[in-house]
């Protein structure tokens, strides 16, 4: 008799851990465009702001290593978000709806770009 064995590798987790972090992305994208009071309103948030031009400019940075890649776009996120508060604060129309619209509108617009290219 053969005995079924679970074989849970990192592998296997990836897609359920990329579905989680876009999920708390999603939430905390809603509840700042919607001004949703919560106590994790600030946290997610504030991973949406740096989660969705990260994960924007990884498409990019297909030929990268893992490690690589992580640090760029993390560092290009950190990039995006700054250059759109600049922005915002220059011409005095700040606001946080405004800061997340403009951010996913920013990391749309870099994802579509990245996908016209293939």
């Amino acid at each position: 008799m053969q005995t079924i064995g679970l074989k849970s590798s990192r592998r296997d987790l990836r897609p359920l851990l990329a579905g989680a972090a876009a999920t708390a992305a999603c939430v905390g994208a809603l509840f700042a465009l919607l001004d949703l009071s919560s106590p994790v309103r600030g946290p997610l948030t504030l991973f949406f702001l740096v989660a969705a031009p990260a994960a924007a400019v990884a498409h990019w940075l297909r030929g990268l290593d893992l490690w690589g890649r992580a640090l760029a776009s993390v560092s290009a996120a950190i990039v995006v978000d700054l250059l759109v508060a600049q922005a915002m604060l220059a011409l005095h129309v700040w606001s946080v709806r405004g800061g997340v619209a403009a951010v996913a509108g920013i990391s749309s617009a870099i994802f579509l770009s990245a996908l016209a290219r293939r």
